[in-house]
């Protein structure tokens, strides 16, 4: 953190009070106000946290007016181009683009951690068969800390690292054995022969009566999805990590704790909600309906899929999902999936419209993915989850940048109370 002994004056009831200004190496300068309470007596009001720096960090960097994503300085667009899933963990984990031995050190320590503990086969089936796989994946790595003990100590870096090790490669098996205990199909078990991303996809669609390859088109879009959703920033559920970090909690308890968050529909459900907002609009020949309803201020109907909150003007990630969309779409086929034709209709029409190239309501990641998932077979339960495996790394790598920060405290939000001041208790037979 830069500081170049600037500082700011803050005066309440004429007594003046200096907060000093930091400089990081890029966004808007920062002003520390953790003394403000004991000096002035006085907190800072900031529901969501949304003008405040809860922390330092050299992991990710977004700027939302450029449309800008770097991790670790890295932008995403080139990682997505030329990297691939794996790469980009260890550079968030480790801060550095790994050398060729690095990376084949790295991808054998996750592949040979992909199998769960069998005994976790039982508590699969402890959930009713129509259980969310959110609410398996919930449960399941939380439970996690009752299976692996050697990793649960948060003071002993060896146990840190296998702990990460272990939620970047299970979380694919997890995921996808939710999604077996969903439809009723028996468990597939991780392959080490195969890539992060095909495991994942022969976890989920193969079974043991008849062969199934993967197609590396599918493998590759399913490789860019993990990619472009690996790391955000101090988002609701990585912020969620890392509260539940500050109190010392076992890693498997955090990231369950993270997965928790990403469930809400707000955050994580966001895919879901275009697919779902897909099924509404129901055929191409209503979009410009739905589209007129989406410029109506008076109309509760929103275009989801379009627009972000923190890009302002285009969300990087989207024109390489755009590609993989189109990949994917061009070897399936829409022809007989409606859904699809309209997502593709939609998109163009949205494209054209003055209205919404004013407002620079573009496509973003969740309309590309959800469309993606949708045409390998996935079923919109499953979207969130899978956002989950891809956001792991994101959150292991915080949980681990926190644990090392020498300024680590509990987390303790204040409140701006405006309950009833003291009161006497009334009996009951006097109220």
């Amino acid at each position: 953190m830069a500081d170049d002994n600037r500082t700011a004056k803050l005066t309440i009831d004429g007594q003046d009070f200096d907060l000093p200004i930091h400089s990081p190496t890029a966004g808007p300068d920062v002003l520390d106000i953790r003394k403000l309470y004991g000096q002035a007596g006085v907190f800072t009001y900031d529901p969501g946290f949304t003008s405040t720096a809860s922390c330092d960090s050299t992991i990710t960097f977004i700027d939302g007016q450029k449309g800008e994503l770097l991790h670790r300085g890295y932008p995403i667009d080139q990682l997505a181009s030329q990297s691939h899933y794996l790469e980009v963990c260890y550079l968030l984990l480790y801060g550095e683009l790994p050398s060729a031995a690095q990376l084949a050190d790295f991808e054998d320590r996750v592949t040979h951690h992909t199998m769960l503990h069998e005994q976790m086969v039982y508590f699969f089936r402890g959930f009713r068969r129509d259980a969310h796989p959110m609410a398996i994946m919930v449960g399941v790595v939380g439970a996690m800390a009752a299976f692996y003990h050697d990793s649960t100590d948060i003071n002993d870096p060896w146990q840190r690292e296998v702990a990460s090790i272990r939620l970047i490669a299970k979380m694919p098996t997890i995921a996808a054995w939710a999604y077996k205990y969903s439809v009723g199909q028996p468990f597939v078990y991780p392959r080490n022969d195969l890539t992060y991303a095909e495991n994942f996809l022969h976890m989920c669609f193969s079974v043991p009566a008849a062969e199934y390859k993967v197609n590396p088109i599918l493998s590759r879009a399913m490789d860019r999805i993990f990619m472009l959703h690996a790391d955000h920033e101090q988002n609701a559920s990585t912020s969620t990590v890392r509260l539940a970090s500050s109190s010392g909690a076992n890693p498997f308890a955090c990231i369950a704790a993270g997965i928790a968050c990403l469930w809400g529909p707000a955050h994580g459900g966001a895919n879901q909600a275009c697919l779902e907002m897909l099924k509404e609009i129901g055929t191409p020949d209503q979009i410009p309906e739905y589209i007129e309803r989406a410029k109506d201020k008076n109309d509760p109907f929103r275009l989801m899929g379009f627009g972000h909150r923190v890009y302002k003007n285009f969300d990087p990630r989207a024109k390489v999902m755009k590609e993989s969309a189109d990949e994917v779409l061009e070897l399936l086929g829409i022809e007989n999936n409606p859904l699809l034709q309209t997502a593709k209709e939609l998109e163009k029409q949205a494209l054209e419209d003055d209205y919404f190239v004013e407002k620079k309501l573009f496509p973003n990641v969740d309309f590309y993915s959800g469309i993606i998932l949708e045409a390998m077979g996935f079923p919109t339960a499953m979207f969130t989850p899978i956002f989950a495996l891809s956001r792991t790394v994101g959150w292991v790598s915080q949980w681990k940048e926190q644990l090392a920060d020498p300024q680590l405290k509990i987390g303790r939000p204040r409140q701006l109370y405006l309950g009833e001041t003291a009161r006497d208790y009334v009996s009951i037979d006097n109220r």
